[in-house]
């Protein structure tokens, strides 16, 4: 079976090849598989200053303080831990504006932060905003 040089009956071909489109996609898909639990992971940072805008009225804020201690106080009031979340519920200021701003000392362990991140979303607040020490 000899190839004829001539003319021929089938054409020509059309057909786009996927095949390297194909083999592009199964390595992207590798690399983001292998790479997005990475992503999910946190590394230790220490930012104990930052620049930001100065809240304007601290007064008016309702701002919930974690001293190095380990003491809670909303407002100027102590408020032990177990507690944080039923005094925040009976706030007023709270139920109105649902903002509180969170004052935590930076040696305080995460774990700690967290948990009363925690209870002042379950005392009412739907918008958190961190207090911070500026730069000088």
């Amino acid at each position: 079976m000899s190839m004829s040089g001539g003319s021929s009956s089938t054409g020509t071909l059309s057909e786009i090849n996927v095949t390297p489109l194909v083999d592009v996609m199964l390595v992207l898909l590798v690399v983001f598989m292998i790479t997005a639990p990475m992503m999910q992971t946190g590394v230790e940072v220490n930012l104990p200053n930052a620049e930001a805008q100065f809240i304007k009225d601290d007064e008016g804020k309702l701002i919930v303080q974690m001293r190095k201690d380990g003491q809670i106080y909303i407002g100027k009031l102590q408020v032990p831990e177990a507690q944080v979340k039923d005094v925040l519920s009976k706030n007023e200021k709270l139920r109105i504006d649902k903002e509180a701003f969170l004052h935590a000392d930076e040696s305080l362990p995460y774990g700690k932060v967290v948990k009363v991140m925690a209870l002042m979303q379950l005392g009412g607040v739907e918008k958190l905003g961190f207090v911070i020490d500026f730069l000088e």
